[in-house]
């Protein structure tokens, strides 16, 4: 992979200016390179890795890792019964996999019961799909390559008698 993409995969916020000293090419190459991959696909977006848990009170979302398995379509195989299931807006992630499911999904609610109703409703029922396994993301704690530091815990003083 180019350095150019290297750094900015590992920090979104460097310059060009910045990028430019440590490639050791101009800002003016750097930029246009840049601009070049983002008119291309190669860089999509731009993202921030937020740790929830330091900022989420009520509004927190449920996440779930959801393993689907599915009959490939004669002529397109996966690709049809993929593209379906990854509009839905629950879908926040969908990886095509090796083993005993074929996808992979991350899909996000507002609470248990929504992903469960996503589950029963939409996913389960489409024709291709033959089963899924869903499970609850209880805890994160490396995130892009990024350790998250966790909010402390209560400590509660014992009681004794």
């Amino acid at each position: 992979m180019d350095e150019i993409l290297k750094l900015l995969e590992n920090d979104a916020r460097m310059t060009a200016e910045e990028i430019a000293k440590i490639t050791k090419k101009s800002k003016a190459a750097v930029k246009q390179a840049i601009k070049k991959y983002e008119k291309d696909g190669v860089i999509l977006k731009y993202k921030t890795v937020i740790n929830k848990e330091l900022v989420c009170d009520v509004e927190c979302v449920t996440r779930a890792l959801i393993e689907v398995n599915i009959t490939p379509q004669k002529d397109v195989g996966f690709e049809h019964v993929a593209e379906r299931i990854y509009k839905f807006e629950e879908v926040t992630s969908c990886y095509l996999i090796s083993g005993t499911y074929d996808l992979l999904l991350v899909v996000e609610g507002k609470n248990l019961h929504s992903v469960a109703r996503f589950v029963a409703e939409k996913l389960s029922p489409m024709p291709n799909v033959k089963g899924c396994v869903t499970h609850f993301m209880l805890k994160k704690y490396k995130e892009d390559g990024v350790i998250l530091k966790h909010r402390e815990e209560n400590k509660r003083i014992a009681i004794s008698y």
